[in-house]
């Protein structure tokens, strides 16, 4: 098993990694809409889910995969009233319509709006 690590996806928050890669799979912890430079979080779902997704990207990358490899994610979004504005966002990123699951929860880390975990082949 292989952590992965990148500077273009925030760090972990607490005792966790990026992801992990295990021979041809590729598992990216929850990506919250966080910017890992600037450390800020976007206002609104669409900037949300757009961030978030950039994030999943980057670890994806960082993994020499990308997003058309990937087979699973699973989403949160914080109001299922954002489910819409969610889905136009990630569409944009996901073409290859993995398997998914999503569920509304009653709190995402910082209050942010939306969070992605992913599962993709190499």
């Amino acid at each position: 098993m292989t952590v992965i690590e990148t500077k273009n996806a925030p760090g972990a928050i607490g005792p966790y990694s990026q992801g992990y890669a295990f021979g041809d799979l590729i598992i990216t912890s929850g990506q919250i809409p966080v910017d890992p430079a600037a450390g800020t979080v976007p206002e609104g779902i669409a900037a949300q889910a757009e961030q978030s997704c950039k994030n999943v990207g980057a670890i994806l990358e960082a993994a020499g995969s990308g997003f058309d490899k990937v087979v699973k994610t699973t989403c949160f979004l914080a109001d299922m009233g954002d489910f819409a504005a969610f889905n136009e966002v990630y569409a944009k990123y996901f073409t290859s319509k993995p398997a998914r699951s999503c569920v509304a929860v009653r709190e995402l880390p910082k209050g942010v709006l939306c969070e992605i975990e992913a599962i993709a082949l190499k």
